[in-house]
């Protein structure tokens, strides 16, 4: 089993994680941690972007008996683009995203990540509160 784990900053990352070591214990899962960049990144945020993503896939995975990668994903498409095509692309059985609480309103006027990934999707996908 392949489970893709997309990272946000933005979203309450330690319910996701918790969730993932589970589900992939369950299945003896490799683990795809990913990350989207725009173009416009700099070097350096790039580089502490993917310190991070190896610190988390280090102590919360690796040590847990799980294995995976890390990849920071810089291909010029919108997050829920990119997560879905690379998800496709390595033929992930499952996405798990973090997920923030927003007013109807507020998917109308700003868009959601989140819901074009669980539209979008080849595979099932488990949002985390």
């Amino acid at each position: 089993m392949k489970i893709l784990v997309a990272y946000d900053k933005n979203t309450s990352f330690a319910n996701v994680i918790d969730v993932a070591v589970k589900r992939a214990k369950l299945g003896n899962a490799f683990i795809y941690l990913v990350r989207t960049c725009s173009e416009d990144s700099s070097a350096q945020e790039i580089a502490e972007l993917e310190n991070r993503l190896k610190e988390i896939l280090t102590d919360e995975f690796n040590e847990k008996g799980i294995q995976g990668e890390a990849h920071i994903l810089i291909r010029g498409m919108t997050p829920g683009e990119d997560v879905v095509a690379y998800a496709q692309e390595k033929q992930v059985d499952e996405i798990i995203i973090g997920i923030k609480k927003r007013s109807r309103v507020g998917k109308l006027m700003f868009g959601s990540t989140a819901q074009y990934i669980i539209l979008e999707s080849h595979c099932p996908v488990l949002s985390v509160k």
